[in-house]
């Protein structure tokens, strides 16, 4: 039985979601084929998701392909209550999130989408894979196989590989070329700055916008900042993208100098404490602290709160504002979690689209394939990557090239010279 805030949501819900749908095309086909083809017939999933219209648009892809669904939410402060309503009520799904619900509530709801017994599992940030190897290791035999969704829960994935403890073959769809471009660099770079701008109706031209990491999603960002008018500062741990930040334009510092210069600071980097005491303790009056990356950790909200000697509370919507001992205020947003979907809608859904198309397609491919896969981090089948950049370009209208027999014969021989 699902448990959901307010069933009465449902037609709002599928307003919303019938919305996004139309930013959604290419999941849209997939769904049309797997209502024709039924590749997951008679399959249970469970999944560990943020709730919003675009993930009920890959929940309903997976029902026309034949499976039962249960959901349980992968952030609190993300789950849309009228979407979970409407999956439940208008679409057929278990669904197992409230927005807001606390640690233990949390973590009762992926408990809840388990006991429904699923073949195969979908995460978002590895929190559902992990409690089913330390809480739930009975149902780890009938698990046949999962997928995972962001970069801080394929890190963790590769760590219980190493360690032997991965039981099942999971498929980090986060590592393919068409997730990385859309979702990380153009999704995550526009929504973040959406939500800090709905957050704070400040100003980011003029500003000194920190951002630490520089993966596919702070490239993003720095971009968008940039081009919104902020001087841009990157902050880094990896010598190479380091050097790229810095053959782009932007300006590099360790975090300790970038602190003292900073107006608003992003963290996307999946490590924690990446902004701590001591940078918090040389901030400007006035700093915005925000997070984008999957877990509430890169900010040491502990460590602000205990520097603090008054804290308002929601002074605007998902902005709480700490007071230092010395009169500073430093303005936290989402407490420190996911500032795209607590303060935001998260990506567009045309950003999802590519994103869900290689779900979508990855969880067929393991249907037909799972059993020949060891318990380890597999790689996208890179047909099924090039597959969503064909039918995504087609939606577009965009056409390219193609090769002619003799330029196929040229790059498969080694006999032609020059």
């Amino acid at each position: 039985m699902s448990d959901i805030a307010d069933r009465s949501l449902a037609y709002e819900g599928v307003k919303r979601i019938e919305w996004a749908d139309r930013s959604m095309p290419v999941l849209r086909q997939i769904r049309e084929r797997f209502a024709a083809e039924r590749p997951l017939d008679g399959l249970k999933v469970a999944a560990c998701m943020h709730i919003t219209t675009e993930t009920a648009g890959l929940i309903r892809t997976l029902q026309a392909g034949g499976a039962s669904v249960a959901l349980a939410a992968s952030n609190p402060l993300s789950t849309q209550d009228d979407t979970a309503a409407a999956l439940v009520e208008e679409y057929g799904a278990e669904v197992f999130a409230r927005a807001g619900t606390d640690r233990e509530g949390y973590y009762a709801h992926i408990h809840q989408a388990l006991e429904t017994g699923p073949d195969f599992v979908l995460d978002d940030g590895c929190d559902l894979v992990n409690t089913l190897h330390t809480d739930r290791t009975d149902l780890l035999g009938t698990v046949k196989a999962g997928c995972e969704q962001t970069t801080t829960g394929v890190i963790r994935l590769h760590q219980m590989a190493r360690e032997g403890a991965l039981k099942f073959p999971v498929v980090a769809v986060n590592d393919t070329d068409t997730k990385h471009m859309f979702d990380n660099r153009y999704g995550t770079g526009q929504s973040t700055l959406d939500g800090i701008v709905r957050a704070t109706n400040t100003l980011l031209a003029g500003k000194t916008v920190v951002i630490a990491g520089f993966g596919y999603c702070g490239r993003g960002l720095a971009e968008r900042a940039r081009g919104l008018g902020a001087r841009v500062v990157v902050t880094e741990i990896d010598p190479v993208k380091a050097l790229d930040a810095t053959m782009q334009g932007f300006a590099v510092l360790p975090m300790a100098e970038a602190a003292v210069e900073g107006d608003v600071f992003i963290t996307v980097t999946g490590n924690r404490d990446v902004v701590n005491g001591d940078h918090l303790a040389v901030m400007k009056d006035g700093a915005i602290l925000a997070n984008s990356g999957h877990f509430d950790v890169e900010i040491d909200v502990r460590a602000l709160s205990d520097m603090a000697v008054e804290v308002h509370h929601g002074i605007r919507p998902q902005t709480d504002e700490y007071v230092l001992a010395d009169g500073r205020r430093l303005v936290l947003l989402a407490e420190g979690r996911l500032v795209n979907l607590a303060a935001a809608e998260g990506h567009p859904a045309a950003v999802m689209d590519m994103s869900f198309a290689d779900q979508a397609l990855t969880c067929a491919w393991l249907a037909a394939s799972h059993a020949s896969l060891s318990p380890a981090v597999h790689d996208v089948p890179k047909e099924i990557d090039t597959e969503v950049a064909r039918l995504k370009l087609a939606s577009m209208s965009v056409s390219i090239d193609l090769l002619t027999p003799d330029q196929e014969d040229y790059l498969h021989s080694w006999r032609i010279g020059s």
